[in-house]
């Protein structure tokens, strides 16, 4: 049996609406991105974030999930992770999992990088010592040098992000619940990024990651998920899943991706050989 899994069947997410009845409320939310909007027997206004959600993960899986924004992504990772409790149907998840859903969440901006860094890493399921042992790998990483002495609130955006990057891709998480927050970072350190969170992907069991980023989707994912107001509308390939959400060039763009990956791989394994 996996050490790890995920499965769920018919689940759904409504969000009850009690002090909306009225049409104003109804028309000003209809026709939006999001799920579509019902009544309780008791005629209260709810949100149905998601509807009849069926899926079965298990160890090895990298799911890329795409769709607009209030689509039904991020309420999926929030169910996934015991946020969120089905209204309808079950989730059943077995691991310990590590929820990444906004780089800044379980930051203090008064006090430093270093301590900072052991409260992340708390927050994230680690222990203070597996914190302290990887201090200085995150340290050098985030090339924040004094500053990481300094008081959070004392850091440029790009700053935060890049402490934020260092705590998350130093974790060693069991099932890992990512939605993309990246920005706010030079060129340079995003391709240190790409290759600490292609390391942390490899090191977790399962990894469902919600993305608009077609090359991040294809760097780090095996299989895509399409969601569409709050229903899974179709599963595959990512490149299928990708041309069949914004067109074929799009897909074109996720093949170059793989391709280039894969002869970067076989310089890498080639090279392990010459050095043997």
């Amino acid at each position: 049996m996996s050490r790890v899994s995920i499965d769920t069947h018919g689940a759904c997410v409504d969000f009850p609406i009690f002090d909306a009845s009225t049409r104003s409320l109804k028309k000003s939310v209809l026709g939006r991105a999001g799920g579509a909007i019902g009544q309780t027997d008791s005629n209260v206004v709810t949100i149905e974030a998601l509807r009849d959600i069926t899926v079965s993960f298990r160890e090895g899986d990298r799911v890329g999930l795409v769709g607009h924004n209030g689509a039904g992504k991020s309420t999926l990772l929030r169910l996934l992770s015991g946020i969120y409790e089905p209204t309808r149907g079950t989730a059943q998840v077995r691991g310990r999992v590590a929820p990444v859903f906004d780089l800044g969440v379980g930051m203090d901006p008064e006090i430093s990088g270093y301590e900072n860094i052991i409260i992340r890493g708390l927050f994230l399921g680690m222990t203070r010592k597996q914190m302290n042992d990887r201090m200085d790998d995150i340290a050098e990483f985030t090339e924040l040098g004094d500053y990481l002495a300094m008081p959070l609130r004392t850091y440029s955006t790009g700053m935060r992000v890049r402490l934020a990057m260092g705590v998350v891709t130093s974790i060693d998480p069991e099932i890992l619940l990512l939605d993309e927050g990246i920005g706010a970072v030079d060129a340079e350190f995003m391709k240190k990024a790409r290759i600490r969170l292609q390391n942390l992907v490899a090191r977790s069991g399962i990894l469902v990651f919600a993305s608009h980023s077609n090359e991040f989707l294809a760097q780090l994912c095996n299989t895509a998920m399409w969601i569409d107001r709050g229903e899974i509308r179709q599963t595959g390939e990512i490149d299928q899943i990708v041309g069949a959400y914004e067109g074929p060039e799009a897909a074109r763009h996720v093949r170059t991706v793989m391709a280039e990956m894969r002869r970067e791989q076989q310089q890498i394994t080639e090279g392990d050989r010459g050095d043997a």
